[in-house]
C-alpha cells in the first residue's frame, strides 16, 4: 500500500500532476484513489467527472473523492455525542445536534487525516494518491499528528491524573458523579485520539510508505519557496522523493518567442536541478491549456514519468527517507542529530524546555522534541550543522547522574 502526497505554491498545477499521477497509476493496473484534502481544489473539473464524498469508479481501477469537512464532522459527531451524553445528563446542557455544528479552527485537518487513515486501512486499493494543495496545508497536514500529540499529553493527562484532578476542584456543581462524567469521556476520548494520531504519524513517516512530491514552475521565486518547504519538511522528518517542474517550455520549431522561453527555461532547470540533488526533478512540458479528462491526464503523466513507476519511491536515495532523529556517544557525552536540508545557520534557533524537551525552529516552523531519558539528566553544550545535518551535543550533569 502505498500514499503519494502532492502539493505546491499556489497556482503551480498540483492538482493536475495530482490526477494525472493517478490516472497513470491506475492505468499501470494499481487499484487507485486519489482524493482532494484542499477545500478550494478542482479535482472535478481536472478529472472532468462530478465526484461525491464517497468514492466514485471514474474508470476499471481509478477512483476519486471530495473531502466535505463539515460533513464528515457531522458524520462522526454521533461518536463525540455518545461520550457526551453522561456529561450532559449531569450537568442538565441540551444536547448539541449536528445541525447546529461548524467545523472548529483546525478541525479540517484533523477530518481529512481521519479520512485518509480510513481508506489506507480499508485495503481497498494498492495507492492513494492526495492533493494536498498549497505547500502550508500540507505542512499543517503532516505536521499535525506530532502538535496534537503534544498538546494532549500536556493538556488533558489521560493517566487517570483527569479525574483526580477534577475531584479536586472545587467546581463539583453539587453533584458526586460530575468528575467521572467529565474525566472519563476526556480521557476516552484523549486516548482514542492518540492512538489514531501515532498511526498517522507511523504511515505518513515511513518513506517505504508514503511519499511527498512537491511540484513548481522554473521560476527563480518559486523554486526559493519549494527549497523552504524540503527543510521545513525535514525539520519533522518528512523526505521528499521527486519534484516536478511542470509548465516547462521547450524549444520547438523557430518561434522566437518560444525559443525565449524555452532558453529561460532550461537555464532555472539546471539552476533547479543542481539545487535539489539528488531528488530527482521530473519535467512536464507546457501546454496550450490544462489537461482535462483521463485522456489528457494519461497523456500528461506518461510524458512526465516516462518509464518510471508513478507510485514508486522516486528519490533512493537523498531525501526521500530522512529517518528519525539519531542519537549517539559522543565522547564523553551524546549528540542527538536531525537532517535539515536547504537550510542556513541563521534560521535555525534551540531552546531546552524543562529537562525533558528541546525545541527547534527553522524560521517560522518549531519542533518540540522530547529527549530521551539519558539525555534529560545532561546539559547542551553546543550545536553545529554540518553538511546538511543539525548536531546539539550534551554532557551528563554530575549532580543528576550521581543522585540517580
Amino acid at each position: 500500500m502505498r500514499c503519494v502526497l502532492f502539493a505546491g505554491k499556489g497556482g503551480v498545477g498540483t492538482t493536475t500532476v495530482a490526477a494525472a499521477t493517478a490516472t497513470l497509476a491506475a492505468q499501470r493496473g494499481n487499484r487507485t484513489l486519489v482524493m482532494s484534502a484542499d477545500p478550494a481544489g478542482g479535482l472535478a473539473a481536472v478529472l472532468d467527472h462530478p465526484l461525491d464524498t464517497a468514492p466514485v469508479e471514474i474508470e476499471a481501477g481509478l477512483f476519486a473523492q471530495r473531502v466535505d469537512t463539515q460533513r464528515a464532522f457531522e458524520d462522526r459527531w454521533w461518536t463525540i455525542q455518545a461520550a457526551l451524553g453522561r456529561l450532559w445528563e449531569v450537568t442538565g446542557a441540551d444536547p448539541i445536534e449536528p445541525g447546529e455544528l461548524t467545523v472548529l479552527p483546525g478541525a479540517g485537518e484533523v477530518l481529512a487525516l481521519l479520512h485518509l487513515l480510513d481508506q489506507i486501512r480499508s485495503g481497498d486499493y494498492d495507492v492513494v494518491v492526495v492533493d494536498a494543495g498549497p505547500i502550508a496545508r500540507l505542512l499543517r497536514l503532516l505536521t499535525l499528528p506530532e502538535t496534537l500529540l503534544w498538546y494532549l499529553r500536556r493538556v488533558v493527562p489521560i493517566d487517570g491524573r483527569l479525574a483526580h484532578l477534577l475531584r479536586g476542584s472545587p467546581w463539583r456543581l453539587g453533584r458526586p458523579t460530575w468528575p467521572d462524567a467529565v474525566a472519563g469521556p476526556l480521557a476516552g476520548a484523549a486516548a482514542r485520539l492518540q492512538q489514531i494520531m501515532d498511526e498517522v504519524r507511523d504511515v505518513l513517516s515511513d518513506p517505504s510508505r508514503s511519499s511527498v512530491r512537491l511540484v513548481l514552475t522554473p521560476e527563480t521565486v518559486v523554486a526559493s519557496r519549494t527549497r523552504a518547504a524540503v527543510g521545513a519538511l525535514a525539520l519533522y522528518g518528512f523526505g521528499v522523493d521527486a519534484m516536478v517542474a511542470n509548465r516547462v517550455h521547450v524549444a520547438t520549431g523557430g518561434d522566437a518567442w518560444r525559443a525565449g522561453w524555452a532558453a529561460a527555461h532550461r537555464e532555472q532547470l539546471a539552476a533547479v536541478e543542481r539545487s535539489f540533488a539528488p531528488i530527482p526533478v521530473l519535467r512536464a512540458a507546457y501546454r496550450a491549456g490544462e489537461p482535462v479528462g483521463l485522456e489528457e491526464l494519461a497523456a500528461f503523466a506518461a510524458g512526465t514519468y516516462s518509464a518510471l513507476d508513478p507510485v514508486a519511491v522516486l528519490g533512493g536515495g537523498g531525501w526521500a527517507g530522512i529517518g528519525p532523529l539519531r542519537v549517539e556517544r559522543a565522547g564523553n557525552g551524546f549528540s542527538i542529530s536531525i537532517t535539515l536540508p536547504f537550510v542556513e545557520r541563521s534560521e535555525i534557533a534551540l531552546a531546552r524546555v524543562g529537562a525533558d524537551e528541546l525545541m527547534v525552529s527553522v524560521g517560522s516552523q518549531r519542533r518540540m522534541l522530547t529527549l530521551p531519558s539519558a539525555l534529560r539528566r545532561c546539559d547542551v553544550t553546543g550545536a553545529v550543522l554540518r553538511d546538511d545535518r543539525l548536531v546539539v551535543s550534551f554532557v551528563p550533569d554530575p549532580d543528576l547522574w550521581v543522585r540517580t
